[in-house]
């Protein structure tokens, strides 16, 4: 299978390699030229075998969107489009209604797995039709985790569910994230019981009920800088937390824990904090999310 990929950053990039590590044939665009296999949106297009699937993977909000104008004019019908980026659910209503007059189909697809999906693979929540989804299977498999595929990918529904999905996921990964970070405060606080905090963390890795991949990162980012003495306690927010608890507020669904972790979040971008910085360093563990460094 051959398949078209705009936006090579960080992530892209990462899932080309994946991808033709996998036997899929990839053609990437992106504005950078050093990485870029064509000069333009077009030649792209024009590489691709018909029907194309072109899989979209740049920032959310105005690029996403002008990409995708862009690319209106030079598909056909047949074509796929999938935004693969962290995009809100109700832009793929409007990306969905811009492509159909042409017969071109859209598909959203949230990605979870960060800087890690490279070498652990990604996991992927799909909105769409069935048929679109069965046709590009193979990119599916190549791109999710080995193992059951249910335990890595998802059909989620039609258009706009699949970033629905990722919406929440990484709302829960907020609250999750914050629950790590102000144990780390508290055992931290209390040196004078708890003589070793990396230590208590890295005991709860195997066997215990607050197992899981973030406590991993969480202890590698304290094997790395057990007092965080070089990660300001800021954090910023992508979107996806505050979308989460528009969508309780809009839907009457109660979000206690979410909400907090948010707001936590704020608190941090006012002063310094053991807490924020313990979620700063998870942030760059499993995303390669820049941190603010100490002056």
């Amino acid at each position: 299978m051959h398949i078209g990929l705009i936006g090579l950053g960080r992530m892209g990039n990462n899932m080309r390699a994946r991808l033709e590590k996998n036997g899929i044939e990839v053609t990437g665009y992106d504005t950078n030229p050093d990485v870029s296999d064509v000069a333009t949106l077009a030649d792209l297009v024009a590489a691709l075998p018909t029907p194309r699937t072109v899989w979209v993977m740049v920032p959310a909000g105005q690029i996403t969107d002008s990409v995708i104008t862009e690319l209106e004019p030079l598909l056909e019908s047949g074509d796929l489009v999938i935004d693969g980026g962290n995009s809100k659910f109700t832009e793929d209503f409007k990306h969905a209604e811009l492509l159909a007059p042409k017969g071109v189909d859209f598909m959203d697809c949230g990605v979870s797995g960060g800087i890690w999906g490279l070498e652990n693979g990604y996991g992927l929540m799909v909105g769409g039709s069935k048929e679109q989804v069965e046709r590009v299977m193979p990119v599916f498999d190549a791109l999710r985790p080995e193992g059951p595929r249910e335990e890595g990918f998802v059909h989620v529904g039609e258009v706009g569910a699949g970033h629905y999905a990722k919406m929440v996921h990484n709302g829960i990964e907020y609250a999750l994230m914050q629950a790590y970070a102000e144990g780390y405060e508290l055992l931290d606080t209390r040196k004078d019981i708890i003589k070793d905090v990396t230590g208590t963390f890295k005991a709860w890795q195997r066997g215990t009920v607050v197992r899981s991949w973030l406590l991993d990162l969480l202890v590698r980012a304290l094997e790395q800088d057990p007092e965080f003495e070089h990660i300001e306690g800021y954090v910023q927010d992508s979107g996806e937390g505050r979308w989460t608890v528009e969508e309780g507020l809009n839907n009457a669904v109660p979000l206690p824990t979410i909400s907090a972790s948010i707001f936590a979040r704020f608190v941090s971008r006012q002063e310094d904090s053991p807490a924020m910085k313990a979620v700063a360093a998870l942030r760059n563990q499993f995303g390669g999310h820049a941190v603010k460094a100490v002056d």
